[in-house]
């Protein structure tokens, strides 16, 4: 799709500064954006708003200055789009991946204890003490904003703050995410190889950049933003959004409809009783993504999707639903029926999948990395051996950190175990899908109890366990993992890539500390209670109500959710088998782990039309017409984040949230 690139292009300072720069400056202010205003995300999802908007213009500054002032670039065409994915690596951070619920979660089992749930005599003293606020005035104040503080400036409210209550908890919680952070990027090195060179994957998500590299590097970007394909792509979106956001400010003016519930539609009862809560929703840029997605995969989504819906009247009729008592302690964010455990097995069976597929890569990183005096003038084993080693030194410093708080050593590396598992599983289903909206349906905690049994943990242990989850390792709709794999495949033929490595590094760890102070300013200043948090704050209760049970009564699972997972098993190990041994299989297994995910009822649609146009393009027109109409679903994602960024500007200066033109 691209033309090859020379190796060894040079990263300039000035584009690790300028993209540090920005991606602290996202940082800083989203969770005003997101959270006070209620506007649309500056961050969000596996390709947010903000970067990608910042990225054109960045583009077109460069263009026109180079143009205007006939100077060399002030960026190549690879620095922009390392600057975008920095960018898209530490957004989340401020927001799902990390600042929306990290607060909650450690003030939760104070602020919310009553006598009814008797979290104060159950909970509270499990608490390690350097891992949580002490004092009620900390906890008061963070839900009830400091008093004068919404009259306050930044600083004068920075002094008001009780410091002296999250001292403790920063530096605990922060030795904690510096180790995942520095294990994750280690691990996704090692996987990245066997995804980019052995496997061939397509990257949906960065062909958009990629397209404008190209141009840059080609010295011809009007032929790119001038092609009549994609300025009549990019024209849809741009007249759908400005109605539709006109209207949200004047309501005179008519409106687009982009939603239809299609539920009423369906009977209650019988074989499509799975399909009552079905919704139609109409977003241009998901369809240009599943457009450029591969056909298999873009099939596989929505048509498991569709199947899952079957499947669901299936069980109804024959009289095989089970009640969701079935599933005991949950943790999973969107869990609400046994028949979705199945889950469970298919992401332990693709895991193995994929390990079975780049065995022979990771027994050569192995042999290389005992090799202690070997030498060899590609730079590449030597990066493959700190990773190696990198990995094996974060888990075993994630292990010492759970064994420090009260966590047993076996314990501890198998909640370890099982959070990497599913978030390497989930890192493969985003790159390789396009998926730029992900959410898990069940935990790795869902999975060690239906395969242990919770029973194997101690009270202290589930409970760490438990928060750690909903810290990192649960909310992946915006995870590290998989824009540390795309920031891979962007820098995969430019030099100095340990240094690379580094830099990306250290500018998580800024982005970190600057959401958290971000973050806890705006709560101590309008109160948790008075901001929109109340997503965060329900899932957040609802996961200390669910242990509970476990601690009192010992509450199990029934026999009907190991089932379901064993099914998944099977089924995942069939999809596995037939898609590694017939290149004419037309599904892909990462199709059904998406089933039930509640991203899938917002995509759904998206990739079937996607997949119809990409299909009728390459039978009726093959590679010449795919190439052309390529240009037109690139139209329709720039069209869509160039709307989104416009109003999210706009929203910014506005008490009424602004217009949505991107899902939450």
């Amino acid at each position: 799709m691209f033309k090859p690139r020379k190796e060894g292009e040079t990263i300039r300072l000035r584009a690790f500064v300028l993209g540090c720069v920005l991606a602290v400056l996202i940082c800083a202010l989203t969770p005003f954006n997101n959270v006070y205003r209620n506007a649309t995300p500056l961050g969000g999802g596996y390709f947010p708003l903000a970067p990608f908007y910042i990225l054109f213009w960045l583009t077109l500054i460069t263009v026109l200055s180079g143009k205007w002032f006939k100077a060399k670039p002030l960026l190549t065409g690879l620095e922009l789009v390392f600057t975008w994915g920095l960018m898209v690596l530490v957004s989340g951070i401020a927001y799902t991946g990390f600042a929306r619920t990290f607060f909650i979660n450690l003030t939760a089992p104070f602020y919310f204890a009553s006598v009814e749930n008797r979290w104060q005599e159950i909970i509270q003293p499990l608490l390690p003490h350097h891992l949580f606020p002490r004092g009620n005035d900390a906890v008061e104040l963070i839900y009830n904003g400091l008093e004068g503080g919404r009259d306050m400036g930044w600083l004068e409210l920075a002094r008001h703050i009780p410091w002296d209550a999250w001292v403790l908890p920063f530096l605990s919680w922060g030795v904690f995410m510096v180790i995942c952070y520095f294990l994750i990027l280690c691990m996704i090195h090692i996987i990245s190889h066997q995804a980019m060179q052995n496997e061939r994957m397509n990257f949906p998500l960065l062909i958009v950049p990629k397209m404008i590299q190209t141009a840059l590097e080609e010295k011809d970007p009007g032929s790119f933003f001038c092609n009549r394909f994609l300025l009549a792509g990019l024209a849809i979106p741009v007249c759908l959004h400005l109605l539709n956001g006109l209207s949200f400010y004047f309501p005179s003016v008519p409106q687009i409809n982009t939603l239809i519930l299609a539920g009423s539609y369906f009977p209650q009862q019988g074989i499509f009783n799975g399909f009552i809560k079905l919704k139609l929703y109409f977003y241009p840029a998901f369809i240009g993504f599943a457009f450029l997605a591969s056909k298999q995969v873009s099939f596989s989504f929505w048509f498991f999707y569709i199947l899952g819906a079957f499947f669901t009247g299936v069980l109804t009729v024959a009289g095989w639903s089970f009640p969701a008592s079935e599933l005991g302690t949950t943790f999973g964010p969107t869990l609400s029926s046994p028949e979705e455990t199945q889950m469970i097995g298919a992401f332990i069976v693709f895991a193995f999948f994929l390990v079975w597929l780049a065995r022979f890569h990771f027994m050569g990183i192995t042999r290389n990395a005992f090799r202690f005096g070997h030498k060899n003038a590609n730079a590449g084993p030597v990066t493959d051996r700190i990773a190696f080693w990198g990995t094996g030194t974060g888990f075993l410093f994630l292990m010492i950190w759970f064994s420090v708080h009260g966590v047993a050593l076996g314990q501890g590396i198998l909640i370890i175990v099982f959070f990497l598992l599913f978030t390497m599983v989930a890192t493969r289903v985003i790159c390789q899908g396009g998926i730029t909206y992900f959410t898990l349906t069940v935990a790795p905690l869902d999975a060690i109890n239906t395969l242990f049994g919770l029973k194997i943990f101690s009270n202290l242990t589930l409970l760490i366990g438990s928060i750690s989850q909903k810290i990192l390792f649960l909310d992946l709709r915006e995870s590290v993992a998989p824009s540390i794999l795309h920031v891979h495949r962007i820098t995969r033929r430019a030099k100095s890539k340990g240094w690379i490595a580094v830099g990306v590094f250290l500018t998580m760890l800024l982005c970190l500390a600057v959401s958290a102070v971000a973050m806890i300013l705006l709560c101590y200043k309008y109160g948790i209670r008075d901001l929109q948090m109340d997503w965060a704050t329900r899932t957040t209760v609802s996961m200390y109500n669910n242990i509970l049970p476990v601690f009192q009564n010992h509450m199990e699972q029934g026999a009907s959710i190991k089932y379901f997972a064993l099914a998944g098993a099977l089924v995942m190990g069939l999809l596995s088998i037939l898609y590694h041994r017939f290149y004419w299989w037309p599904l892909h297994p990462i199709g059904y782990l998406m089933v039930y995910s509640s991203a899938m009822k917002i995509l759904w649609l998206s990739f079937f039309i996607g997949w119809m146009f990409n299909a009728l393009c390459m039978r009726y027109g093959g590679i010449s017409l795919f190439t052309k109409m390529r240009y037109f679903f690139v139209g329709l994602i720039m069209g869509d984040f160039l709307m989104g960024g416009t109003w999210a500007i706009i929203g910014f200066f506005t008490e009424t949230g602004g217009y949505q033109v991107l899902p939450l």
